[in-house]
C-alpha cells in the first residue's frame, strides 16, 4: 500500500523527514519559487491561490498526481498526530486506514452555529450562495448543508488523509460546487481574508460530505510544528513599538494586521499566546500612562522581557485571587512600578473573562 501525504506551504521550511510526506508550494504560479513541488503545472488553478488557498493544491494534487493507493494533505506547521504526539508512519496508517474510511482532524464544536461564526468575519450571503448551488447540483446533501449549517459543528484546516478512491471523489463533488459558486459571488469589497472564501467554506462542506455518506472517520489530534511566519513578524514588529515606548503606534499596529487577519488572536495562530499578552501591555500602558504619565514600557523595553513580566503577573494575580500566592508573589504584587493597580486590575478582569469562557464551553 503506497501512502503520499502532501505538505502544503506557501512559506520556506523544513520539511519532515520521511518520504511519505511530500512539500507542496501552493500559488507558485504567483510567488517567488521556493524550490518544491509546485501546484501551477498540468491542469492547475494555482493562479486563483488568493481564493483557493490549499485547496490549490488539492486540486493539482487530484488532476495532476493521484497515483498513490492513499492521498493525505497536511500544512507545512499542522500535521495529523498520534497519541504519543509523533507524526504518522506508514505502517500505523496502513492499519488505522484498513479500518477507517478517512482520518481527519477532531470536530469543533464551536460556541455558536456555524453560519453565526462564519458571519462574524466574512459576507453570510456567500453560504446562502452554496447552499443554492448544492440545492441545484446535489440536492440529497442539502438537507444535511441546511442541518450542519445552523449547529455548532465543523472540521478545520482541510487536514485529512484517504483512498485513492474517495479522495477523487470529494474532490469531483468539492470543487463543481465552489466552481459554480464562484461565478454567482461579487467579491467587490472583499478584503483579502474574506477572498479566501472557499478556502474557509471546504472545511466545512467536508464535514457535510462526510456526514452525508457517513464514512467511518478516525479523529486525530493536529500537531503545531511552529507559529505562523506571519505571527511571529508581528511579533517583532510590537517588539520595535514597545522598544520605542510607543504603545499607542503597537495598538494601531495591530488593529490593522487584525481587520486583515481575524483569525491572527486563534490558538492555531498564536500558539504561545504571546499577541494576547500583547494586547494586555498595550491596554496596561494606556491605563498607567493616563494615571501616572508612567507606564511599564519605562522600565521594562524588551519584548522578550515584557512578556516574562506579564506571564509572572497573571500567575500572581491569580494565585492571589486563589488566595495561594506566594511570599515572593505577594512582593512581587507591592512593587508600584511593575505591577502598577491598574496592571493588576486589567489582570484581574482578563483572568475573570477567561473563566467565563471556559464555563461557558
Amino acid at each position: 500500500m503506497s501512502t503520499e501525504i502532501y505538505t502544503i506551504t506557501h512559506k520556506p521550511f523544513t520539511p519532515p523527514n520521511d518520504p511519505m510526506y511530500i512539500p507542496l508550494h501552493v500559488g507558485r504560479a504567483k510567488s517567488v519559487d521556493l524550490g518544491f513541488l509546485g501546484d501551477d503545472t498540468g491542469e492547475s488553478i494555482s493562479a486563483d491561490n488568493p481564493y483557493f488557498c490549499e485547496l490549490t493544491g488539492m486540486y493539482w494534487i487530484w488532476k495532476n498526481r493521484c497515483s498513490a493507493d492513499y492521498i493525505g494533505i497536511c500544512h507545512y506547521r499542522r500535521y495529523l498526530i498520534n497519541e504519543k504526539g509523533r507524526l504518522f508512519t506508514q505502517a500505523e496508517l496502513q492499519d488505522i486506514l484498513s479500518r477507517y474510511d478517512i482520518v481527519t482532524t477532531k470536530l469543533l464544536t464551536l460556541t455558536c452555529s456555524y453560519e453565526q461564526g462564519f458571519s462574524e468575519n466574512h459576507h453570510g450571503k456567500d453560504l446562502k450562495t452554496t447552499a443554492e448551488v448544492i440545492q441545484e447540483k446535489y440536492p440529497e446533501y442539502y438537507e444535511t448543508y441546511q442541518k450542519l449549517v445552523t449547529g455548532p459543528h465543523t472540521y478545520f484546516g482541510n487536514i485529512f488523509i484517504t483512498s485513492r478512491e474517495l479522495y477523487s471523489q470529494y474532490c469531483q463533488w468539492l470543487f463543481d460546487i465552489l466552481f459554480e459558486v464562484k461565478k454567482r459571488t461579487d467579491f467587490t469589497g472583499y478584503n483579502s481574508y474574506q477572498k479566501r472564501l472557499f478556502g474557509f467554506i471546504s472545511e466545512f462542506l467536508q464535514t457535510v460530505w462526510i456526514q452525508k455518506n457517513g464514512w467511518k472517520t478516525r479523529e486525530c489530534m493536529v500537531g503545531m510544528s511552529g507559529e505562523k511566519i506571519e505571527t511571529r513578524q508581528l511579533k517583532e514588529k510590537l517588539g520595535e513599538f514597545f522598544a520605542a515606548r510607543d504603545y499607542e503606534g503597537a495598538k494601531q499596529y495591530f488593529l490593522d494586521c487584525y481587520s486583515k487577519r481575524p483569525d491572527v488572536l486563534m490558538e492555531a495562530s498564536d500558539i504561545t499566546g504571546e499577541l494576547r499578552l500583547c494586547m494586555q501591555i498595550i491596554s496596561t500602558c494606556s491605563f498607567e500612562d493616563e494615571a501616572k504619565g508612567t507606564c511599564i514600557l519605562d522600565y521594562i523595553k524588551d519584548y522578550h522581557g515584557l512578556i516574562s513580566h506579564f506571564h509572572n503577573l497573571n500567575q500572581a494575580v491569580a494565585h492571589e485571587m486563589a488566595g495561594k500566592a506566594s511570599p515572593g508573589e505577594k512582593l512581587f504584587l507591592s512593587h508600584r512600578n511593575l505591577a502598577s493597580p491598574q496592571a493588576v486590575q486589567i489582570a484581574k478582569m482578563l483572568l475573570a473573562q477567561k473563566d467565563q469562557e471556559i464555563s461557558v464551553k
